[in-house]
């Protein structure tokens, strides 16, 4: 079984204690760091696989972290907060992050985000066939786990990929908010519309030329999303 290194960074360090016993029972390594700029230093010299990230830290906030960390790396990175507001969790959302989870929160709640989180990532780098999805200038190669857009790569977070995969591999079909969040993030749908979008936006700033008017991801109102055939 491979062993998995997570980076925990929060200013207070009962948490960052408590959460560290959880994950060294679930076998994982663990780092820890104080805020995002020592988060980052420990990510420069270090192989991590995933990162938790508290959005309010002295020196850098979790967010700054998440938009530098999303410049070079893809890694999962799920963020606590005691925040609750929906434009907290979209901001985090918006940058990079690809989970969120509202202080207090129970530990093995996070424990199960970090195991999926963990297993998603690990997927993307598996064997699937040797098999492309060619949707005119979008092209998903499924062994490589990668997208392209008129011959140029295009960097995906895990969710971003795993979106777009369901989406092309099912073109012309429309999908529901609720049931591209239960496809993707394996879980029940709850208050997703937000999450959905902030990621849907994403993808389109990425593979789109213009993404207010776009040429692949379509909203069908009031319904879902879909890409064209």
């Amino acid at each position: 079984m491979a062993k998995f290194t997570v980076l925990v960074a929060d200013d207070d360090k009962e948490i960052r204690d408590g959460i560290e016993i959880y994950l060294k029972n679930e076998g994982y390594d663990v780092l820890k760091a104080a805020d995002g700029k020592e988060a980052l230093d420990l990510l420069a010299t270090n192989e991590i696989h995933l990162l938790i990230l508290d959005i309010m830290m002295p020196n850098m906030d979790g967010i700054t972290a998440t938009f530098k960390i999303r410049e070079a790396q893809n890694i999962p990175i799920i963020m606590l907060s005691a925040k609750v507001e929906d434009s907290d969790k979209i901001h985090g959302l918006s940058v990079g992050a690809d989970d969120y989870v509202t202080k207090p929160f129970h530990p093995l709640e996070l424990m199960a985000r970090v195991k999926s989180q963990l297993r998603r990532y690990v997927q993307l780098g598996t064997y699937d066939g040797q098999k492309k999805v060619r949707i005119d200038g979008l092209v998903l190669d499924e062994d490589a786990k990668e997208l392209s857009v008129d011959g140029k790569p295009v960097k995906l977070t895990p969710i971003e990929y795993k979106i777009t995969e369901l989406l092309m591999k099912n073109a012309g079909r429309v999908f529901s908010i609720n049931e591209i969040y239960e496809r993707v993030w394996n879980e029940e749908a709850y208050n997703a519309e937000n999450i959905v979008a902030v990621h849907i936006r994403k993808i389109r700033e990425k593979i789109e030329a213009d993404p207010k008017n776009p040429r692949y991801v379509k909203v069908v109102w009031g319904i879902g999303y879909k890409i064209e055939k």
